[in-house]
């Protein structure tokens, strides 16, 4: 779609991608990889479930799509408990990894996989096939830093196991994920920076909405922030697009709003000329949100999810830094943000989006050879 055909590689490897499913933001920014691998002359086979399947699928509905169950990690409504919550859940958490990794095991004998490309699923590695791990995360924030040092080991032992690490971010300068992106200590294995990862394109394009409502991310947060902002919109008189970020949904959302139109989900061509439509977006603090938010030099208020340290880290980074707005959902005030981001400075960083691109063509050598 945004991506020029270019078959001349000579080589036609067979390669797994996987997606974790907390949230579509992994599912996403896949979807360059995806493409420059295709344009290459790979065969792309993806294994997901549900939201993130049926993403893929919008995007992808001729390449081979394999059953892989997700994580099915859920929040708390309260943010003082979400810890609580997911130590709960951490024993279904490793027996899905050592699931998945027995699915793989399987899986490479009986398709015969080239490599593996891994989006933040921990047990998609196998000794015999090149695997790669994404994750802009080498450091995992917490509350206190003999967690974060605990959840660093651990993360990785898992990315240690892979054959390479890449990391989508600018290695030196404009590092738009802050300390999560670049550690004191890397991992063992060889890590590579791809640069700001994005499936959109700027273009000049006319202003039609005053606010678009980017939703995303694992519920139940995301019913809740939704609510928070369809409450608050009621009596807005600016043109409003709300995106609900549900793509297995086929349901309407109805509002007392005339001005605000809802979609449960837009493909990737026509939320790239929706966001670049609106004059202020409003969505959530997630990674694959800001990348894609930089590349198009968009204006944005970050409302991150309460209790989900990356996303309020990335929150404050961000304000601090001048780039993007962000304000906590716990008291947030759609008229106080506005006013607050109408005075914001807004620094948008240079990015280079096709160093990914490199990355790719050698892996794609080491394959052929």
């Amino acid at each position: 779609m945004f991506f020029k055909k270019n078959n001349g590689f000579g080589y036609n490897p067979k390669i797994l991608i996987a997606p974790l499913d907390w949230g579509l933001g992994h599912a996403t920014r896949c979807i360059p990889i995806i493409h420059h691998l295709l344009n290459n002359g790979a065969t792309v086979v993806v294994a997901a479930d549900d939201a993130v399947k049926a993403l893929l699928l919008l995007e992808f509905p001729h390449i081979e799509f394999l059953s892989l169950p997700g994580y099915k990690i859920y929040y708390s409504k309260q943010p003082k408990w979400l810890a609580a919550t997911l130590l709960v859940q951490l024993p279904k958490l490793l027996l899905g990894v050592y699931k998945e990794n027995r699915w793989l095991n399987k899986a490479v004998k009986s398709h015969g996989f080239s490599a593996i490309i891994s989006d933040n699923r921990l047990g998609l590695f196998n000794k015999k096939v090149h695997s790669v791990y994404i994750t802009h995360q080498l450091t995992i924030k917490a509350s206190n830093h003999f967690t974060e040092r605990l959840l660093q080991k651990t993360h990785y032992w898992f990315i240690n196991k892979y054959t390479e690490c890449w990391v989508p971010d600018n290695e030196n300068e404009n590092r738009l994920a802050g300390d999560l992106s670049h550690p004191e200590k890397r991992p063992v294995i060889t890590v590579s920076y791809i640069g700001v990862l994005s499936r959109f394109e700027k273009t000049a394009t006319e202003k039609k909405y005053d606010l678009l409502i980017l939703l995303s991310g694992p519920e139940p947060q995301r019913t809740v922030f939704e609510n928070i902002l369809l409450q608050q919109l009621g009596t807005f008189e600016g043109r409003v697009l709300f995106i609900r970020g549900l793509p297995e949904n086929n349901g309407l959302l109805h509002t007392s709003n005339k001005n605000i139109e809802v979609h449960n989900h837009l493909n990737a061509a026509g939320l790239n000329n929706a966001l670049l439509q609106s004059k202020m977006i409003i969505s959530r603090s997630g990674y694959t949100t800001i990348m894609d938010l930089m590349t198009l030099q968009q204006k944005a208020i970050l409302v991150p999810t309460p209790g989900q340290t990356e996303q309020e880290y990335l929150g404050n980074y961000l304000l601090e830094k001048n780039i993007f707005y962000s304000t906590p959902q716990s008291s947030f005030i759609l008229s106080d943000a506005l006013t607050a981001a109408a005075g914001f400075p807004f620094y948008f960083m240079n990015t280079n989006t096709s160093v990914y691109k490199n990355v790719i063509a050698a892996f794609l050598e080491k394959l052929k050879k």
